[in-house]
């Protein structure tokens, strides 16, 4: 199935990465651990936080809300965007087109 967007996919990903790193826990989706997360340097933060991007991006394909941490990331193809929540918060919003 795929998401649909028509914007520049490495503009996505730039927003989606930063969106990403605001989710409290997000490192966890790559089973890392609080002290693992700490040690590492912003440049391979960014990395991660940019794989994950890249991975829930094409996860949205196959499954239109995935957990990511303390939060959901959530593919609205309606309105063509892309939804990042922590709790009952929307924190991000992500436009496709």
């Amino acid at each position: 199935m795929g998401v649909r967007h028509a914007r520049e996919y490495a503009d996505i990903l730039k927003d989606l990465t930063n969106a990403v790193g605001d989710i409290e826990g997000s490192y966890t989706f790559f089973e890392m651990e609080p002290d693992e997360w700490e040690a590492l340097p912003p440049t391979d933060r960014h990395e991660v936080m940019e794989a994950l991007a890249d991975d829930v991006f094409f996860g949205l394909g196959e499954n239109p809300a995935i957990k990511v941490g303390q939060g959901e990331i959530v593919y609205n193809n309606k309105h063509h965007i892309i939804e990042v929540m922590q709790g009952d918060n929307v924190i991000h919003i992500i436009r496709l087109i």
